[in-house]
């Protein structure tokens, strides 16, 4: 039998580094796929992003087959070879092929064998999505959040929400005027907003380096715009890190103002600076201290508060996510959310602009009561799930 080849062999160690050490799985794919060349880098990331993000649908899978614990290597070999029969178009004989290489040498490489082949021949039911259950199983969601998102947004909402989340996002960036480059690219342009046709490797990407273009989703980018910053004005940015809505402020002010970036953690504090030193957006000046202490300098003219956030709208890129949010996350970042809009109000002038934004579809997370308000889903607009709310001082 051949060995698996090397992209299956790192998406492997992903999956296994996510079951057994909890790994984050953008951070192990970073590692573990260094040295591919980029079609098997992208085939890596498919196959890991996508078990991670089915794993509970392939956990359901696994204890309903083999009804036995296995070792997270052999989890990990099953996982991907469940992964591939059910939910991708590759061949099935290398799908099983190469899952039990993988498991290899332990004992249980045979049952990933007897597993694989069997789903192979019989195929797998899965529940149906009508109820709360079925559909967190189907739709391979923790089941706290398929009823939250089923009571609040009703079945049918949900059930197509949760099948969303389930499908590669859309390649948006956000074209910058700043850097004054013509951005040809072949696309759908929505303002600053194109949305590229096929794959690309953004950050590898000449007009990247030029700080001519950056990814940012449709509904992220639509936050600044909410906000509206006119030139010349002050605007204040709070929790800013990575910078995207931050230099898409200054964008819209053509660089012309100041936007004061707030930003606790020193190391995103570093990124951002570099972030708007890339985009060539110099009216940007970072502070670096928590956002729930008074912010001095004030009063601003704009405030923008980006609390943290669950960040429950992003499941399509963040595959891990959906496993490691709770109830009780939840709880305590709501706590943290009022007192950052407690410092934002404190530093708006009178009559000044406050936007609140979170890129989380939770009730819990929704505030600034009275004000405009919109809500994008990935199920109805294609893009990141995102609660903004714009309120006048």
């Amino acid at each position: 039998m051949p060995a698996a080849t090397p992209a299956r062999r790192a998406a492997h160690a992903v999956v296994r580094r996510t079951l057994q050490d909890g790994a984050f799985a953008d951070r192990a794919l970073h590692g573990e796929a260094q040295g591919l060349d980029p079609r098997e880098r992208a085939l890596a990331k498919r196959l890991a992003f996508g078990a991670v993000q089915r794993r509970g649908t392939l956990d359901w899978a696994v204890d309903r087959l083999a009804n036995r614990k296995l070792d997270p290597p052999v989890r990990a070999a099953l996982h991907l070879g469940l992964y591939q029969l059910l939910f991708t178009e590759v061949a099935p004989h290398a799908a099983v092929a190469e899952s039990v290489e993988l498991a290899k040498p332990s004992p249980g490489a045979k049952l990933v064998n007897a597993v694989l082949r069997r789903v192979q021949r019989e195929g797998l039911g899965l529940p149906a999505d009508d109820t709360p259950a079925g559909a967190a199983i189907r739709h391979s969601h923790p089941r706290w959040l398929v009823e939250l998102w089923w009571d609040w947004l009703g079945a049918a909402r949900t059930r197509a929400l949760l099948a969303a989340d389930n499908e590669p996002a859309e390649l948006a960036l956000r074209v910058n005027p700043l850097a004054g480059t013509p951005v040809d690219l072949d696309g759908r342009r929505e303002d600053d907003a194109l949305v590229v046709d096929g794959p690309m490797d953004v950050l590898a990407h000449p007009l990247y380096r030029a700080g001519a273009i950056t990814p940012q989703s449709r509904a992220s980018q639509r936050v600044a715009r909410t906000v509206d910053p006119q030139p010349g004005e002050r605007v204040l940015d709070l929790c800013a890190a990575p910078g995207g809505k931050t230099t898409h402020l200054a964008a819209l002010m053509q660089d012309r103002g100041e936007v004061v970036a707030v930003e606790v953690h020193p190391q995103r504090a570093k990124a951002l600076r570099a972030n708007a030193q890339r985009l060539h957006a110099t009216c940007v000046r970072v502070l670096e201290q928590d956002a729930r202490d008074p912010i001095a300098g004030g009063p601003y003219d704009r405030v923008l508060c980006d609390p943290p956030c669950s960040g429950l709208g992003t499941l399509r890129t963040h595959p891990d996510l959906r496993w490691r949010v709770t109830p009780e996350a939840i709880e305590r970042l709501v706590g943290i959310q009022e007192e950052v809009v407690a410092r934002a109000r404190e530093a708006l002038k009178p009559g000044g602009t406050l936007v609140y934004s979170v890129c989380t579809l939770s009730p819990q997370e929704e505030r600034v009561a009275g004000a405009e308000h919109w809500r994008t889903l990935p199920s109805e607009d294609d893009t990141d799930g995102f609660y903004t709310a714009r309120d006048a001082a």
